[in-house]
Formats: C-alpha cells, structure tokens, sequence
C-alpha cells in the first residue's frame, strides 16, 4: 500500500478526477486524457514552479495529509485500581480535582506553568488571540520566525531592525493578561539572527525569552516566498532580505523588464550556526536581558538532533523544542508536509534514546518539548509518557489556532445576533454561551466577560486539555504530571512495542 497522499490536496485546492480508480504508486488517475487539469499535475502544467508551495500562500496553517505507520494511537492508556502518587492514599484528597499540573521550566530563571504545554511558533492568521489565550491559560506560546518581515512600516537600518511595530504588538498581546505564569517566546532563524531581532525584542519590546530555530519554515526545506515585481524585491532586498536573482544587478533588471528570466523569489537563508558561535551568541543575550534561552529543532537526522542537544547542554539552553512530521506548517513546500522527516512518535523514540545517552554521559540535559500534530488530551499524555523523564512540555500549535478562530467566529455570530444553533441551548450572550468565563472571571474579575472570544476560546480549549490530562493521571493514581511515566502506556501492536525499546526499524 502507499501511504501518501493522491495527487489531490486541501493545500492547492486540487483533486483526482477520477477518485474510485487512483494508481496507487504515482498517486495519478489510472486513466489520463481529456482533461482540464483538476490534479497537481494538472495546476503544475498552467503554474510551474509557483506549485511547489502551497496556492494559497499565507492564508492558512497547513497540516500533513500523509497516513504515517506509527502514532500515539499505537499505544492505549493504562490504568490502576490501588495505591497514590503524589496524594495521600484517601478517597476526598486523592482526586481529579486533587491532580498537580502546575510545573517550571528553565535554569537559572524558570518560568512557572500552570500546565505542561506551548503554543508553537505563530505569526500569522489570529494571533492576537493565540498569544492573548496562552497568558490566560499560564502556558507558554512562540512568535513565529521571520515575523518582523510581516510588518509593512518595519524599519531597517544598516541591516539591523530598528523600528518594528508588530513584534511590540505581538509581545503586548500576551504580556496584557500575563498573569505570573508562562512567557511569550521570540524566535529567530537565520536571517532574524543577522538582523538584530533578538537584540531589538530585548531591548525595545519586552521580550524575556528567545528561541533558535534550526531550519526553515517549521521544518527543514529553504524557504522561498514569490516576489511580486522588482520595485518589491528591491524594498526587501534593503531591509536586508536574500533575493535571488539579485534586483540590483542591471542584466537582470534588463532580462526582468523585457518579461524574460527566473522570477524574484525571496529565500530565507540557512543557518550554517556552530557550538562555539551559538554559545557567545546566547551569553551576549542573557548579558542583554535574556533571561531564557530555547532551540526549535525538527525531526532531522538523529546525529543532527544528538549535536542540537549537545550545544544546549553546552550553553545552558533551558529548553529544546523537537517538531515531528504531521505537525503544521506555515507555508512549506507540500512535498515537505507530507514527505520530509521522522513522524513524531517516531522522533520522540530517537530523541528519548539520545537523552538516555547523554544523561549517562553526566550532561545537565534541558527541558524537551515534543510537538506535531498534536491536538487532543489522549495524544498530549502519550506524548509526556512515551517521552519520560525528559520530555516535559507538549507542544499544540494549529488545534490551538484553530480554537482561536472558531471561537472568534462564534463570538462574532453572538454580536450579530445569529447565535450558531448547536449553542443556543446555552443562551444568547458571550458570558452565557462560554463555560469556561468563571474560571478566567477567578483571575481577572468581571473584566474576562469582554475579553475577545478567540482569546477565551484559547484557554477554554487548553482547559479541557487540562482536565482530561488530569483525568488520564488519576486513572494511574498519580496525582503529579510529574509522574507520568512509560508504565502507563499499553502498546497495541509490535510496532508500539518495539517504539516502546527503541529498536523500531532498527
């Protein structure tokens, strides 16, 4: 069987015309000929090369389409009927209600949670309100890469930033309903690094934390954006932006003019980062404010992931982030989705395995997040257990996105009058429809009854993720996030078992 995808996907709004009768190997109809182009083959055939991303650019989060062999839903939850872990073994205090999910991350300056999970880098659709969610949930949550690109008043300067609206805005976001728990996080790749956004966000906006990515766009391939004319690749090209074919140079602008030559096409650039450069680099920002420091690697190969943890043992770096396949994606090559690196159960296994090797080596391993495609509380569990005891924090990116947008769209349906008919057994009004409202009204007053729903939507959605991690944990009568371990996962087939030893495909 093939586990990829037909040659139809949501990202460019194509189909196989023929759905009941694929070919299974090359993905195509089995039966070719009279036909408009309705498959990627066919809107490669009228766009080119443009096709290799996705069509609708940066409108949408993007998510694998692949079915990938191995995942949590490998493994099932164990359960137990005797003793307490972290509770007094007593029916009225050992509890749901009674479960410890409050946890801290970092070294010399932890960060305090009050659940064991962040909000991956975003810097588009709705982030107002994923970063205004986070602060009231207490978690953490990432600003994406390349984010100060997205200003059209940003101001660069001999190739450093020197004036950015929307990376203050985007900080101002979370530290608005901060409420002594969880950070706001500044992530910068390469081209971020050379233009001084980390030292600007320190300095000019508040930022605390910083982020390394390691490779572009959410994971590995170099990132390409379209240039839409010379006068635009000559702007980005001054606010120290690599475009290739260089706009400056006369023969292009020549070959450009006359309609001949490669299109502009904006490439982020590789970081080509080492060991003693990162380490400078993270003690000239903790000198400058800095008061945490975090890698994003993703599913790379395992000597890649091996050298990643080894610099953030060597520089102090307080937590690593690791991004499996299935997880979204911004704006990556579709291809790359659904084709590139190891899915993240698979990942967590290698990334478990080096740290086993590691600790016995007697490093002082930082905290490890997991992330991909994680989007309930069965999978946020497995993913605590399966990585134990180093993996920590869970990552939730695009169903977080996605609780942002809903929400925000039900609010705007109550503020018109159009109460959407599955909720309208609750009430008519925000304070009525949304549960969650007490909860937040215990922190912030009867100020939270006109927080903007998405925001509300955010914590409402991370609070049933809280609870049902809470759920699963009591089930094992451990009363501590902390305990969750390897024992509470039953592996449902081989494959789970040997993720379980570390030897799948070994």
């Amino acid at each position: 069987m093939s586990y990829s995808p037909k040659l139809g996907s949501a990202f460019n709004k194509t189909r196989l015309r023929d759905r009941e009768h694929p070919a299974p190997c090359s993905g195509m109809c089995s039966v070719c000929g009279d036909c408009p182009g309705l498959c990627e083959i066919g809107l490669a055939a009228v766009r080119g090369a443009d096709t290799v991303y996705p069509t609708a650019g940066g409108n949408f989060q993007y998510g694998s389409e692949k079915i990938y062999p191995v995942d949590y839903s490998h493994f099932n939850i164990n359960g137990r009927v005797f003793g307490a872990m972290g509770a007094p073994e007593h029916s009225e205090e050992a509890t749901v209600y009674h479960v410890k999910m409050e946890t801290e991350i970092g070294r010399e300056d932890p960060i305090k949670l009050k659940m064991p999970v962040i909000l991956p880098a975003m810097a588009k659709l709705d982030w107002q309100d994923y970063f205004a969610g986070a602060a009231m949930a207490g978690v953490l949550c990432v600003i994406g890469e390349g984010a100060v690109d997205k200003d059209p008043g940003l101001v660069v300067e001999n190739g450093k930033v020197a004036n950015c609206q929307l990376l203050k805005d985007m900080i101002g976001a979370f530290r608005k309903y901060e409420h002594g728990y969880g950070d706001i996080i500044l992530q910068c790749n390469c081209d971020d690094d050379l233009k001084g956004v980390a030292e600007y966000g320190i300095t000019q906006c508040g930022a605390t934390s910083i982020e390394f990515k390691f490779g572009q766009s959410a994971k590995g391939i170099q990132a390409m954006g379209i240039v839409a004319s010379l006068e635009e690749a000559l702007q980005k090209k001054k606010n120290a932006a690599l475009i290739l074919p260089d706009p400056e140079d006369p023969a292009v602008q020549e070959e450009y003019k006359a309609g001949r030559g490669v299109p502009f096409r904006d490439y982020n650039r590789l970081p080509m980062w080492d060991e003693e450069y990162l380490v400078g680099r993270i003690n000239s920002l903790r000198e400058l404010g800095a008061r945490n420091i975090f890698f994003k690697m993703a599913g790379y190969d395992p000597q890649d992931m091996e050298k990643v943890l080894r610099i953030a043992c060597a520089a102090g770096v307080d937590m690593v982030t690791f991004d499996g396949a299935g997880g979204g994606s911004g704006n990556s090559p579709v291809k790359m989705m659904n084709e590139w690196c190891y899915p993240t159960v698979q990942m967590e296994m290698e990334v478990h395995s080096i740290c086993c090797r590691l600790e016995k080596e007697g490093l002082d391993l930082p905290d490890i997040a997991i992330t991909g495609g994680i989007a309930s509380e069965d999978q946020v569990f497995k993913a605590l257990a399966f990585g134990a005891p180093y993996v920590t924090v869970v990552g939730i990116g695009r169903a977080a996105m996605a609780a942002a947008m809903s929400a925000k769209k039900v609010g705007e349906m109550i503020a018109a009058g159009e109460v959407p008919e599955m909720y309208r057994k609750f009430g008519s009004t925000v304070p009525e429809i949304f549960a969650d409202l007490r909860e937040l009204r215990t922190v912030y007053g009867d100020e939270a009854d006109s927080f903007p729903t998405g925001a509300i939507g955010v914590f409402s959605y991370l609070n049933k993720i809280h609870l049902g991690v809470r759920q699963f944990l009591a089930l094992n009568r451990k009363f501590d996030v902390a305990f969750a371990g390897r024992d509470d996962l039953i592996p449902l087939t081989y494959e789970a078992r040997d993720l379980l030893r570390g030897t799948y495909l070994k």
